[in-house]
């Protein structure tokens, strides 16, 4: 599966395998997904800790979309810091190609702090942009947030109803379902054990980091002690006023999931769940379990 970009892609000279000489800017981490995985909670958790100044909005959407992107809510103006990276944002998103030094500038502002950038559609990015990155950052940490497929997929679809993304459908009839499961943005996004090969051809293995929204809803505290130790930063120091376990999103209403289409589901991602048990381990090992395989 491959991802076409309908912006020019540019190589500078000073970038080709090398980080050109920005000092220490630049993110020291990207959380690549999984949509509904769980990446709100992780920015939340990053931006309130004192180890991390995190960018104002909580996805950039700088490699897949220039951040050209229209926002569902106004980004954090906290301070001049904020409002300087903004600015520098807008200038950036304005040019016609992927510019990997002025993008490193953008994470001038965290000082001596980490900060990274939480935006899940880049689980969907080609090889060719992935092997940019990693050419110019290669000190690079990245951190995938892996979820069961069926219920990933059936989440987003809900999300996307919610939002007015897509047009309300009757969940179900199997052949509504297909109808928006079957589109190429929604694939892409929905094989995990395919996006983490992707990256790994180009990532260090110690320092691309999977971990498993079954964690946040059964033991949310080892999970954020687990990234915390993976990013560097100490975990016993504590997120401000939110507990580990603070999720905005936990407890929306999904759309209805039948018994028949939960099934139709499961077999849909047979391959994929059994490919993830093998690859991803963890609790993936127990996903196709779920539905009898």
């Amino acid at each position: 599966m491959h991802w076409v970009r309908r912006f020019k892609v540019r190589v500078g000279d000073d970038e080709r395998g090398r980080r050109s000489l920005t000092g220490d800017a630049g993110p020291d981490f990207l959380c690549i997904g999984a949509h509904k995985g769980g990446t709100t909670w992780l920015y939340q958790q990053l931006d309130s800790h004192p180890d991390f100044w995190m960018p104002p909005v909580k996805e950039l959407h700088y490699f897949d979309q220039l951040s050209r992107v229209q926002r569902a809510f106004a980004p954090r103006r906290r301070d001049e810091r904020d409002l300087r990276f903004l600015e520098s944002l807008k200038s950036l998103s304005a040019r016609p190609h992927i510019d990997l030094e002025n993008y490193a500038q953008l994470f001038e502002p965290k000082a001596s702090l980490l900060s990274g950038d939480i935006s899940p559609n880049y689980s969907t990015l080609s090889t060719k942009i992935i092997r940019r990155i990693i050419g110019y950052f290669p000190n690079l940490k990245i951190i995938f947030l892996a979820r069961d497929p069926v219920e990933r997929v059936w989440s987003h679809l809900s999300m996307e109803v919610r939002w007015r993304q897509i047009e309300p459908f009757d969940a179900t009839d199997i052949d509504q379902v297909n109808r928006n499961l079957l589109r190429r943005g929604m694939l892409l996004r929905s094989y995990p054990s395919v996006i983490v090969a992707r990256w790994k051809r180009y990532v260090r293995p110690e320092r691309f980091g999977i971990y498993f929204f079954d964690d946040l809803k059964t033991n949310p505290i080892e999970l954020r002690r687990s990234i915390l130790n993976f990013l560097g930063a100490d975990p016993d120091e504590p997120s401000g006023p939110l507990k580990a376990d603070h999720n905005n999103w936990a407890g929306v209403e999904k759309l209805p999931l039948t018994d028949q289409v939960r099934s139709h589901l499961a077999h849909f991602f047979k391959k994929e769940l059994k490919a993830c048990a093998a690859r991803l381990g963890g609790p993936a090992r127990e996903w196709p379990k779920r539905y009898g395989f």
